[in-house]
């Protein structure tokens, strides 16, 4: 079980790899770190000391695709440089 520190800054936790090398970070940590249900992290050795970072997305690269091309859209819409042609041949794919 996780030990953790009492400072609120900055949760401290001793953690214990499992059998199959899996290490469950505590809650109190995972919030204060910003951590969501399901995010990726890369580790990295330094030393002798084990680090995490964030991996850059969490969800699908499909669906972050989308999101990045439809706020490309709304930023071209607004700017007024784009013509009606041009946003009904970015809906529907045709010439």
């Amino acid at each position: 079980m996780a030990e953790l520190d009492a400072s609120a800054e900055a949760p401290l936790a001793q953690l214990t790899a499992s059998p199959d090398g899996r290490v469950t970070i505590p809650a109190p940590v995972r919030r204060a770190a910003g951590i969501e249900s399901g995010q990726r992290l890369v580790a990295r050795r330094i030393q002798n000391r084990v680090t995490t970072a964030t991996a850059g997305h969490t969800g699908s690269a499909a669906a972050e695709l989308i999101a990045e091309r439809r706020a490309e859209a709304a930023r071209e819409d607004s700017s007024g440089n784009a013509t009606v042609s041009d946003a009904k041949d970015r809906r529907t794919g045709r010439a």
